[in-house]
């Protein structure tokens, strides 16, 4: 393991993970030169005690990660955690500025930018009243006091393919417009699946741009596209306007205005796809779809015309964030495998961040994405929704992270009250997006032929159709069938009594149920 392999693998990860990363290196531009792997060498000193007691402790297996992980990866699972958990956070300015970067295009990828117009004034009110309704329905008494509603707005994405024939260091073709360089990538598409996917970074962080080696996965092997949604984030712009913008993207898919790139796409071809809070925002999309089918509402006048709002062909999520509040027992029982921070830390952590222009916000908020009192709306917090009855076949990826527990409670729900096809996969010994921040683990590869392989299985009607919850052995990727009944222990009034602890009197009240 060399000293430049273990900078650019710790600082892609720290990129994606949305850590603070130092401002001496650059999280979207490995290193090549003597200066930059100095200034990372740099950045590191003040972690070389936590790199060598976690060497030390893997390479006895005195630690919890050693029978799973290998060294190199352990080691940056350390360093992850300490970038997410800096002494001296920076302010949510500083850090969205200097993550939210768009790195350069190159490699087997097709990128092609299309924004979807923003819609007539009369869809923007119905629109707007949609949201209204769904989330006063929805809510636990039916008299939560509604957000401040957003405007509804043009939504910009990234169609994203692959492209075969490239070499690692290609770039786009030159003078090629938008429209081309989609009609280019659509050559290479030979699956039907249409992928709409939503980015991970906890509402707050990242762009379509962050995750493009993600979506050029899934495009590979699904052999279809994705438009990669680059909605609005927090905290300018807190719930409901990221949903909202799902929404847009969703109709824009299905209903196209004249001179798109894109024909109109059959709902039964669209699959949701997100990894972490695009996870949420993925199932937060399908749980308004459900409640206006099932509320007679599942109609919305679209750019001058009615038009049916359907439900997709299915859902594929990666580490899913379903409960905003942190409450489940893995926060805590799973925090030596992950690198995301336990709720006392992170409350500690956040306690500590310098206030900038744009937080706290005004009127003050505790949480980024969205005020207090819809903290454990079911549109928000997804994992207490009433029903997914209705829903289509639902894929969950999840290792041994913090939000382990919240994903399995979730999946069994699904399963057993409402009737969804479930495919749940548990990975032994994986942070929280292993897939996407360790490429090269084989963990990894396997993590992206499940998720990709359901998509295109939903899509195209191939292979299995009954619901499966598998744990996926670390190491020999050996696959242990479970049963559904026996996945999660949690029970909805348990989970509901945690999360209300949790925001009554933090990490300590929780700790006493």
């Amino acid at each position: 393991m060399t000293t430049t392999t273990l900078q650019e693998e710790t600082l892609t990860a720290a990129s994606l993970a949305g850590g603070d990363v130092p401002p001496t290196v650059s999280p979207t531009q490995p290193p090549t030169s003597d200066p930059s792997t100095y200034k990372f060498l740099k950045a590191m000193l003040p972690h070389l005690p936590l790199l060598l007691r976690t060497a030390v402790l893997h390479l006895l297996r005195l630690s919890p990660q050693s029978p799973y992980l290998d060294l190199k990866t352990a080691l940056i699972v350390s360093v992850l955690r300490a970038y997410i958990n800096p002494p001296n956070p920076k302010t949510i300015s500083e850090t969205k500025q200097f993550l939210n970067r768009f790195p350069s295009i190159k490699g087997k990828i097709w990128v092609a930018t299309y924004s979807i117009p923003t819609p007539t004034p009369e869809t923007q009110s119905a629109i707007q009243s949609l949201f209204s309704s769904a989330i006063t329905a929805l809510s636990h008494d039916g008299k939560t006091r509604l957000p401040s509603m957003p405007e509804v707005r043009s939504v910009e994405g990234e169609w994203t393919g692959y492209r075969a024939n490239a070499t690692s260091s290609s770039r786009l073709p030159e003078g090629l417009s938008q429209r081309e360089l989609y009609s280019e990538m659509m050559k290479e598409a030979t699956g039907k699946s249409t992928i709409l996917y939503f980015h991970g970074g906890a509402y707050w962080l990242m762009d379509p741009a962050t995750h493009r080696p993600t979506t050029k996965t899934l495009a590979k092997v699904t052999g279809g596209r994705c438009f990669s949604v680059r909605y609005r984030l927090a905290p300018e712009d807190p719930f409901p306007a990221a949903v909202m913008d799902g929404l847009v993207a969703y109709l824009g898919l299905l209903y196209p205005e004249e001179g798109a790139f894109h024909a109109a796409v059959p709902a039964e071809e669209i699959v949701f796809a997100g990894d972490s809070a695009g996870g949420n925002l993925c199932l937060s999309l399908l749980q308004l779809i459900l409640h206006l089918h099932r509320s007679g509402r599942k109609e919305v006048m679209y750019n001058g015309r009615t038009v049916d709002i359907p439900i997709p062909a299915g859902l594929a999520l990666n580490s899913p964030w379903t409960d905003v509040t942190h409450s489940s027992p893995s926060c805590v029982s799973n925090a030596p495998f992950d690198y995301l921070p336990e709720p006392s830390v992170l409350h500690s952590a956040e306690s500590k961040r310098p206030a900038c222009s744009i937080w706290p916000s005004t009127p003050k908020r505790r949480h980024i994405y969205v005020s207090d009192e819809l903290m454990t709306h079911p549109l928000v917090s997804v994992v207490l929704a009433k029903s997914w009855e209705g829903a289509p076949p639902v894929y969950i990826c999840t290792g041994w992270e913090l939000l382990a527990d919240e994903d399995k409670y979730l999946a069994k729900k699904m399963w057993e009250e409402d009737g969804v096809r479930v495919r749940l996969e548990e990975y032994e010994g994986m942070p929280h997006c292993f897939g996407l921040i360790f490429p090269g683990l084989k963990e990894a590869r396997r993590c992206f032929s499940g998720w990709g392989g359901f998509i295109k299985e939903v899509v195209e009607g191939s292979g299995e159709r009954g619901s499966r919850f598998l744990t996926v052995r670390a190491g020999t990727l050996e696959e242990v069938e479970r049963k559904g009944e026996e996945v999660s222990r949690m029970r909805g009034e348990v989970v509901r009594r945690r999360m209300e602890g949790m925001l009554r009197g933090g990490p300590e009240a929780v700790a006493k149920l």
